[in-house]
């Protein structure tokens, strides 16, 4: 669905987001796929990835999601970090991250739930989603493997909070969150048993990730490289170094992909022309963004919305 307002698009909960990158022919009975609405829980919905596309993106969206991989696998990007995802994963998005789906293998299969900040806001202060769980944060790590104990308990997790989605029992909103909760503790225990929240490589290793995820935070309103260097309290020439020699691309390289990203999610989602996107990208004139698109592409911006 596009839209024509000129702010960031972003897929909404709603269940009709998943026409745009599902295959609806396919008769499931897990979670929402087929669930009346007058059964929809406000803040929250749960799928299986059965019948998927074997790619989508980029977009946009203002939930939580968090997945389960129980077979087949498929290539993530989440900002500028890619993901190789395979079964006996869990991986977890945040509102307003850039994402995509690629190499979707036609046996893939899990489950994965969205939900609202607000949604567990009895359970957890607000706006503290992400001081209560390090995964939520754009400092975490947002990819984590499970043993198959940890999946047993949270594939489990997941198909009773499909239970309580399926049967309106009394109490039923509740309980979902109570086992969503519950479902997102595990996890976390997991990733503290792991040291994630400690993980500690090399430095520059360490400087290439922080500065991938402030570029994801930031991209919209820092620009330059100065800007990330004096962030994290490094110079720009020591940056750019350690950027290049650890990704084969510099800084500025990274900065310019985020960007292109956005510009996608705009080309794709709404019906801004060319022109509204290079100056709501803040390009000088149409022809710097269409010049700046097709030099990272091979495409013109035209040429991408048509494809």
């Amino acid at each position: 669905m596009k839209t024509s307002a000129h702010t960031i698009p972003t897929y909404q909960l709603d269940p009709s987001h998943k026409e745009h990158h599902r295959d609806t022919s396919i008769n499931i009975p897990f979670g929402y796929h087929q669930l009346s609405s007058h059964q929809h829980i406000p803040g929250f919905e749960i799928y299986s990835t059965e019948g998927m596309k074997g790619s989508y993106g980029p977009a946009k969206s203002n939930f939580y999601r968090v997945g389960i991989m129980l077979q087949g696998s498929l290539d993530m990007q989440i900002g500028l970090e890619q993901f190789h995802v395979k079964p006996g994963s869990i991986n977890f998005s945040i509102p307003g991250q850039v994402h995509s789906k690629w190499n979707i293998s036609p046996d893939t299969f899990g489950y994965y739930i969205l939900f609202e900040g607000s949604f567990l806001e009895n359970l957890i202060p607000p706006g503290q989603i992400n001081q209560e769980f390090p995964f939520y944060n754009y400092a975490g790590i947002q990819l984590l493997q499970c043993n198959a104990t940890e999946i047993e308990e949270l594939t489990a997790l997941f198909l009773q909070i499909n239970k309580e989605v399926q049967e309106e029992n009394s109490g039923r909103i509740t309980a979902v969150k109570m086992y969503l909760y519950l479902l997102l503790l595990t996890v976390k225990r997991s990733y503290e048993k792991q040291g994630l929240e400690k993980v500690s490589v090399d430095a520059g290793t360490n400087l290439v990730t922080s500065f991938h995820k402030l570029v994801s935070q930031h991209f919209l309103e820092l620009r330059q490289v100065s800007d990330y260097a004096n962030l994290l309290h490094v110079t720009p020439n020591h940056l750019n170094r350690i950027v290049k020699n650890t990704t084969g691309k510099t800084a500025s390289e990274a900065i310019d992909e985020m960007l292109v990203q956005e510009a996608k999610v705009l080309l794709r989602y709404t019906t801004l022309s060319a022109a509204e996107i290079a100056y709501q990208l803040d390009f000088s004139e149409p022809a710097a963004f269409s010049h700046f698109f097709k030099k990272l592409t091979d495409q013109t911006p035209l040429s991408y919305r048509n494809q």
